[in-house]
């Protein structure tokens, strides 16, 4: 079988922000910060060495949800990789039953373990229309569900129809 270099070039997809996410993030970010320096204050009033532990906790988590942060998305002939500020996760295309857009695939969906607006949405989630399922999304209005049987990932590229061609593209040419 013959590929076009062209289509087996990899392509960059951003993971733009939602508005929501923006929001939710200033607002915990906001949250964080006046929990440590709260405790700060406490800490000089009392000397209570467990209030160190109330000033040392936000930072670790703002850094912790730093690092998983969604990047951008890079779509291989291999593999779907997800850019995240200190590190990738792969997601390989084989075994990728199928793979559709869905704006409301993350809508009223409860967050099993994972990270749900500081920064991205990630970590494992369900709801009634998807079933359970990995994110790795910064705004859900751009979902794009990967179907592998029993297991589901949403991801948010920044132009959904464009990586679902391509994706297509490349599932058939397998």
């Amino acid at each position: 079988m013959v590929f076009n270099t062209a289509m087996n070039a990899p392509i960059e997809f951003k993971a733009p922000w939602s508005p929501g996410l923006r929001r939710a993030s200033m607002i915990s970010v906001g949250a964080l910060c006046l929990v440590a320096v709260g405790a700060a204050f406490a800490w000089r009033q009392t000397r209570v060495p467990m209030t160190l532990l109330a000033v040392a906790l936000p930072p670790v988590i703002l850094v912790v949800c730093a690092l998983c942060m969604v990047q951008g998305y890079v779509l291989t002939g291999r593999e779907i990789v997800v850019k995240r500020l200190g590190w990738i996760h792969r997601l390989p295309i084989e075994g990728l039953l199928s793979v559709n857009g869905d704006n409301e695939a993350m809508a009223n969906s409860l967050r099993l373990l994972g990270n749900g607006g500081l920064l991205s949405y990630s970590g494992y989630f369900w709801n009634r229309k998807t079933g359970r399922y990995r994110a790795f999304a910064t705004d859900p209005s751009r979902a794009v569900i990967l179907n592998y049987g029993k297991r589901r990932i949403v991801i948010t590229p920044d132009d959904p129809q464009r990586f679902i061609v391509r994706l297509r593209t490349m599932l058939k040419n397998r």
